[in-house]
């Protein structure tokens, strides 16, 4: 197995962490109500960033194989995969612009500290946007001789 492959299992702890801060603030609501926004704000801070690295360690992948059969028919259609590609860029730069216009923006505090989650989401959807063409790259019947690429 190659370095980096073994190293893309680590989005699944990043995933993992990311959920324990996406559930986190419902105990407190349930305790204390909405009374505690800042460690809310925190929290979703928290599941921003780790998402962005989960996601970021995914892209390091092979992007000759495909996981399902579904997303193997998506790369290997033209149609279908400049449709994904502009769809996961378009998201991945409105995030972004998100992100920094929070940052710059933005009066309250809590919103500029989210602003840093936000951007690290959106640098792991740069990673996958580039895997993601990566894939399309490799599978694609139009452009590829070799259409014995793995199926998964």
């Amino acid at each position: 197995m190659k370095f980096f492959q073994k190293i893309s299992y680590l989005q699944y702890p990043m995933m993992l962490f990311a959920m324990y801060f996406a559930i986190k603030p419902y105990t407190y609501i349930f305790e204390v109500g909405m009374e505690n926004q800042d460690k809310m704000f925190a929290d979703l801070n928290s599941l921003l960033i780790f998402m962005g690295l989960g996601i970021s360690f995914s892209t390091l992948q092979d992007t000759t194989k495909t996981q399902n059969k579904f997303s193997l028919k998506t790369w290997q259609n033209p149609k279908k995969g400049k449709r994904t590609i502009f769809f996961i860029a378009f998201f991945t730069f409105s995030i972004l612009l998100l992100g920094f216009g929070l940052f710059l923006f933005s009066e309250k505090q809590q919103f500029k500290d989210l602003s840093f989650g936000i951007i690290a989401l959106a640098i792991g959807l740069i990673g996958f946007l580039k895997a993601s063409i990566e894939m399309f790259n490799n599978h694609r019947l139009d452009k590829n001789d070799n259409h014995t690429i793995e199926k998964p």
